[in-house]
C-alpha cells in the first residue's frame, strides 16, 4: 500500500509540473518603459456583463515601473496616478491624436433631421 502512495505522489508532482509549464509558456513577457500608452484591464466587468462593453478602459501613460512587476499609470487627463499589478495592463497600439479624431468625427457628423417638404 505504502508503494502505491508513493507512486501517487510522484504521479501527481510530475502532472503538476507539466501544468506549470504549459501554464508558463502561455503568459506573454511584456516589457513596459515610462511614457507608453497601456490599457488597462477591468476585473469587475465580469460581476455584469454586458455583450458590447469593453473590459480594457485607458489608454492611461505609464510613469514608473518597478522591478517587481508593478507599474505606476497616470489617468488621461493627467490629474491623478496610481499602481496597478503589471499583469492587468497591455500595450496600446493607437495614438491619442486618432482617438482625438474619432471623437471629432462623431460629434461632427451626428445625425440632423432631415427638412421635410409639405
Amino acid at each position: 500500500m505504502e508503494e502505491f502512495r508513493l507512486h501517487a505522489y510522484a504521479s501527481a508532482a510530475l502532472y503538476k509540473e507539466r501544468m506549470k509549464f504549459v501554464h508558463d509558456k502561455k503568459i506573454l513577457k511584456r516589457k513596459f518603459k515610462s511614457g507608453d500608452l497601456v490599457l488597462l484591464f477591468n476585473s469587475r466587468i465580469k460581476l455584469f456583463p454586458g455583450k458590447f462593453k469593453s473590459k480594457w478602459s485607458g489608454p492611461f501613460k505609464v510613469v514608473n515601473v518597478s522591478p517587481y512587476g508593478a507599474i505606476e499609470l497616470e489617468s488621461e487627463d493627467g490629474t491623478q496616478t496610481f499602481k496597478v499589478n503589471g499583469q492587468r495592463v497591455k500595450h496600446y497600439l493607437g495614438t491619442t491624436g486618432e482617438r482625438h479624431l474619432v471623437e471629432q468625427f462623431k460629434h461632427k457628423d451626428s445625425p440632423t433631421p432631415a427638412p421635410t417638404t409639405d
